[in-house]
Formats: C-alpha cells, structure tokens, sequence
C-alpha cells in the first residue's frame, strides 16, 4: 500500500512538472510572439533601396575601405535578417562562469530594432530563457527560468533603451549596409584606423567608436558607457564587442565569430562568445 502510494505520489510530481513545463513554454512562445510582432509593426522601407559606391567619396579613409571590402555596387540594403547563434555565456559576476547558449535573433534596419531570443543552459536539464531586444523604442531585457520563472526583468527606462540600441548598433557589421550614410548614419575621422559613428533614432543619440584591423575589416565597436545590470540596478559601464572570421553571405562580407566583453577598471570581462551558425536575409527592392 505504501509503495503505491508512493509511485502514484511521483507520477503526480510527474505530471505536474510536464504540465508546468508546458505551461512555461506555452507563455515564453506567446510572449516571443508578441515581441515579435511589435517589430515586424515598426518596419518602414528604406529611402534608397541599394548601396552605390559614390556615397562612400566623403567618409574617413578607414570607412570607406571597410565598405570597399564587405560590399559591392549595387548591393541591396538589408531590411531585416535572422542570425542563429551559438556560443558561451558568462553567468558568473565575480567569478568565470560560462554556460552554452543557443539563440535565435530577429533584426530589422528600418526602424532600428531586434529581438534576441536565447536558451541558456545552466545545469543538466535546468536552462534559462532570455529575451533581450530593441523594440520601437523600447529596451527589453527579460530572462526566466522554464519561462515561469523571471530571473531579471528590465524595461521601460531610457537607460534600457539607450543599452539596447547600441547593441543593435554594434552588431551592424552582420547588416553592414545599415551603416552607409544614405542610411542615416554619420562618420567622423579620428586617426586611419578608428572614426567616430553616430545613430539616432526617435529621442535617442548614441556615438560609438568603430576600429578596424591591418585588413580594413572591422575589429571592435567601443562604447563609453553603456547600462550594465548588476542586481536591480543598472550601472554605465564601458562595453566592447569584438568581431572576427568574416566569410561571403548574400553578397556581403560579415563576421562570424564574435566576443562581447564590460570593460571594467580592473580590465576586460568577457560575458559573451558566438559565432553564427545560420543566417537568412531580406533585402529592399
């Protein structure tokens, strides 16, 4: 009698776990959906539907070599892509903690935003959702254990938004026609292997410092002081990401592999290691 009471006990362990699994998935899908939606909303086709080499005639010398090297005349522009990632996370604030992560990202150029939808693997069996995106305006950064769970929820701030943006910013190198100027982006020289790149979008400004390598590719992005959460608070924090492994997709060249580190007084700390193992682009016709 005990030892069926037993079972039938675990059996409805059982069951309630799958039913809470289900339910967790159910409402990370909707919520995906519903963000997903919001963007798809917010696109707005571009002015000029193909990059042409004479507007590249004013930009600083390093600039205008990398776009010499990753596009051709008369490449379309890139309305939107989805990137698949792989890659390791570092879930640890004081310590090196780093976890596999999968994820699948949505970007749209025009208006700028994305959706990155992430599944971080914490221990067997035991994985964290996040959902960190750019949405008409609006910085999300949301992470849930199961999708019940919620871990860290931040939005709905300017200092969120402002973050959020310059990640889209600083990953334009795989929609690197987002970067031209008749895309509303615009350049100041620093020295032959930094310039200076400025973006807006709504109420928001943001300056960034693009470096390129001895090959003219671009190398890092480097912002001065970008939101970091720490807890509930939300810290400005130099931030840099770091680009590498460039191959042919569409026509362009774009990097594959990539590093996102804070760079903190006592020096660099890595948080995020990718490299893409898919992409699918949609171009202006």
């Amino acid at each position: 009698m005990i030892r069926e009471m037993v079972l039938f006990t675990l059996a409805a362990l059982v069951v309630v776990a799958a039913l809470c699994l289900a339910v967790g998935a159910w409402r990370w899908r909707r919520a995906n959906a519903d963000l997903r939606a919001r963007l798809e909303a917010s696109r707005l086709a571009p002015d000029v539907p193909r990059f042409h080499a004479a507007e590249l005639v004013e930009l600083p010398a390093p600039v205008r070599r990398w776009f010499e090297a990753v596009l051709v005349d008369g490449q379309p522009i890139v309305t939107a892509v989805t990137v698949e990632h792989a890659g390791t996370f570092n879930m640890g604030e004081g310590s090196e903690k780093w976890q596999p992560f999968t994820s699948r990202q949505r970007v749209v150029t025009q208006r700028p935003g994305f959706l990155w939808d992430a599944r971080i693997k914490v221990a067997p069996g035991l994985s964290v959702r996040v959902h960190d995106a750019y949405v008409a305006g609006e910085g999300v950064l949301h992470a849930s254990m199961f999708g019940l769970v919620t871990v860290m929820k931040l939005g709905g701030s300017t200092e969120v938004a402002h973050g959020e943006l310059m990640r889209y910013f600083a990953e334009a190198a795989w929609y690197p026609t987002a970067l031209l100027p008749s895309q509303g982006v615009r350049w100041a020289a620093v020295d032959d292997t930094c310039a200076l790149a400025t973006l807006a979008d709504g109420p928001f400004s943001l300056t960034m410092l693009f470096r390129f390598g001895a090959d003219g590719l671009l190398a890092s992005i480097l912002a001065e002081s970008r939101g970091r959460a720490v807890g509930d608070a939300v810290i400005p924090t130099p931030w840099e990401g770091r680009w590498s492994d460039y191959e042919m997709q569409d026509g362009m060249r774009v990097p594959m592999s990539g590093e996102v580190s804070w760079i903190l007084p006592e020096g660099p700390k890595p948080y995020w290691r990718g490299r893409i193992t898919g992409m699918s682009y949609e171009f202006a016709r």
